[in-house]
């Protein structure tokens, strides 16, 4: 079969850089034909275009797309679109994967289809999450690594015809978060099965924790706020509300954990500083969610009123 790699990206060129030859040295097998590397640009403006178009030579199986900054869902339409393979596999540009990362999934989807008779599956890889840039692929498993999602477009494979059938990604979460679970829903309903594959490993880099990405990490949750809403008048369940952490039970938990808002991140920025200096970046993160999760939860409930959603 003849694979399309689909990965949107803004403003992530030097992670983007080892992420390219990553997926150019893949070890695959006899089902696999052959792969491509469908990059969609997202209006990025680090230089990203000029670099793909000056080193397209050195990446045999890519071809790049642009488009004005629409955020990751139209991204990734565009780039299934533009593709040409059989199979469709989603990962970030910030995700440097394993050399057997396509054989990987190929060799789980290829199981599944023949045990369940069809092809309405897809195989959901493992995600490591690290902030080693130099050597991003040394991070071991951790427990923080575990997901529960259903369809998070890190490192998914599933078949075209299965993906167009779904209708592709709503166009209208141009902001932060939420895209990939909600089409996660739709393929629920449509009987699609979730299959692990533990074997396709991509390591997830995002740099350590600074001060000064506190604001933009503000401003990422009060827009997973927006988009949560988006994501609950598509699909008004119980389990949507709890994925999104709009209930009382959410409101309670995380306003009991900040003590009704006293931990913040402002209050917090002694103690944060003191975690990064000493190299503990990742336990100031883990503190840090405690309000970020406030915030998150504050604004989810305060766009509902101002929309009268209940």
């Amino acid at each position: 079969m003849l694979i399309s790699v689909v990965i949107p990206t803004y403003n992530r060129l030097p992670i983007l850089r080892k992420c390219l030859i990553a997926l150019e040295n893949q070890i695959w097998n006899e089902e696999i034909y052959n792969y491509e590397i469908v990059i969609v640009d997202d209006g990025s403006t680090d230089g990203t275009i000029d670099w793909l178009r000056n080193n397209i030579e050195t990446f045999p199986h890519l071809r790049f797309f642009e488009q004005d900054h629409g955020g990751p869902a139209l991204g990734r339409n565009l780039g299934v679109n533009k593709s040409k393979g059989d199979l469709i596999v989603f990962i970030d540009s910030d995700l440097v994967v394993d050399k057997y990362f396509l054989r990987s999934h190929v060799e789980s989807l290829l199981k599944a289809w023949k045990k369940i008779g069809n092809r309405k599956c897809f195989t959901y890889g493992s995600v490591i999450n690290t902030s080693n840039f130099t050597y991003p692929n040394s991070e071991p498993f951790k427990l923080q690594d575990l997901s529960w999602a259903y369809f998070a477009t890190g490192n998914v494979a599933i078949d075209k015809r299965v993906l167009e059938l779904s209708g592709l990604f709503d166009p209208s979460f141009r902001l932060y978060g939420w895209e990939d679970l909600e089409l996660g829903e739709r393929l629920r309903n449509m009987g699609v099965k979730l299959i692990k594959c533990p074997k396709a490993i991509g390591y997830h880099w995002h740099p350590a924790l600074a001060l000064d990405q506190i604001p933009d990490l503000i401003r990422i949750e009060k827009e997973r706020a927006k988009m949560g809403l988006v994501f609950y008048r598509k699909h008004p369940t119980l389990r949507v509300k709890f994925i999104i952490q709009y209930t009382f039970i959410h409101r309670c938990l995380w306003e009991f954990l900040t003590l009704g808002g006293l931990i913040n991140t402002k209050t917090l920025k002694p103690l944060l500083a003191v975690l990064i200096r000493n190299g503990q970046s990742g336990l100031a993160m883990e503190l840090l969610r405690l309000p970020l999760n406030l915030i998150g939860v504050r604004q989810i409930f305060r766009e509902a009123s101002l929309i009268g959603l209940r």
